[in-house]
């Protein structure tokens, strides 16, 4: 599995900026995922942008607003960006798009990320990144996430504060109306929560609410919140769930816990905390630069905090 974080965008961005002529008059971004490169481009490139289907209007975003009016003389040279190529059918959808106005304007195509054997679909990318791969961007509409579990709190919802963390009516009433964090838009396969089962019928409640799709719902089946704090076994739990199915992602939203169920489990393990993807918590995180796996003075760092909250408890 390769990941990119939106950090790691604009690393590799600003890395290999050079690679772009400095003639470019106007950036065109392909909704929706290739705004965000393309809005970083007319950043540091200092150049106007705007949306393909705004572009094709006679519209581009300038001074701060949407709507406006170009003169055609303004902008000669176009550099069009997405975000990634894979089969390339999405790149040439959108230079079909673009044939008739060839005549009028200079057109050139970039993508941020290209697979293997794909690179002269566009003009200019940035790198390549084999299959299969997760975008922080576009994760949460992934079409394999029916292969994933979820943890809840922090990630599908905001954590309760210790106020709300009541195991009665205060913490009834937050399963209940708990504001939405990120809400995926495809099915997930397994939520699985430190939750108690005696909140079934809420938690199940607010997932229908928020239209979140699952195949099951694995909660922690003791009696109350003592029971669970003494058993403190909130990312065993976890990571049980995680390795007893064919999953390929755990989505989780504390970084000490993402650490455990890594360790446990060998399998990669999205922390929400950061959006980092943790590879091997007993020491390595993947490193762009050097394409290879690098200790992290960070993990062990969290690692010792974790064992200091614990030795407090």
């Amino acid at each position: 599995m390769y990941y990119r974080n939106i950090a790691d965008m604009n690393k590799i961005i600003l890395k290999r900026l050079s690679i772009l002529p400095r003639d470019f008059d106007l950036i065109v971004g392909v909704p929706r995922s290739g705004m965000l490169p393309a809005n970083l481009l007319a950043l540091y490139m200092n150049r106007p942008y705007t949306d393909i289907h705004s572009f094709l209007n006679g519209h581009i975003y300038k001074a701060g607003a949407r709507g406006q009016f170009f003169d055609i003389k303004e902008f000669k040279k176009v550099l069009v960006v997405d975000d990634s190529v894979a089969s390339g059918s999405a790149m040439d959808k959108v230079k079909e798009s673009l044939k008739d106005l060839s005549a009028q304007f200079s057109f050139s195509y970039c993508a941020v990320y290209v697979i293997p054997g794909k690179e002269k679909t566009v003009d200019y990318f940035f790198e390549v990144v084999p299959l299969p791969r997760y975008f922080q961007w576009n994760i949460m509409n992934h079409t394999t996430l029916e292969k994933a579990c979820f943890d809840i709190d922090g990630v599908l919802c905001v954590d309760p504060t210790e106020d709300q963390n009541d195991d009665g009516p205060i913490y009834t009433d937050f399963v209940l109306n708990a504001p939405p964090l990120f809400i995926p838009g495809a099915k997930i396969g397994t939520i699985v929560t430190s939750r108690l089962e005696k909140y079934r019928k809420e938690t199940e409640a607010w997932l229908q609410k928020y239209n979140i799709r699952y195949n099951e719902l694995v909660m922690i089946d003791l009696p109350n919140k003592e029971a669970r704090q003494k058993a403190n076994n909130h990312a065993t739990h976890k990571a049980k769930t995680y390795a007893s199915g064919p999953f390929v992602l755990m989505i989780e939203s504390d970084m000490g816990q993402a650490l455990e169920i890594n360790r446990i489990t060998k399998k990669p393990v999205l922390c929400t905390e950061n959006f980092e993807m943790i590879y091997d918590s007993e020491s390595m995180l993947y490193n762009l630069k050097s394409g290879k796996y690098f200790p992290s003075l960070r993990i062990f760092a969290l690692k010792v905090r974790d064992k200091i909250r614990k030795m407090r408890k």
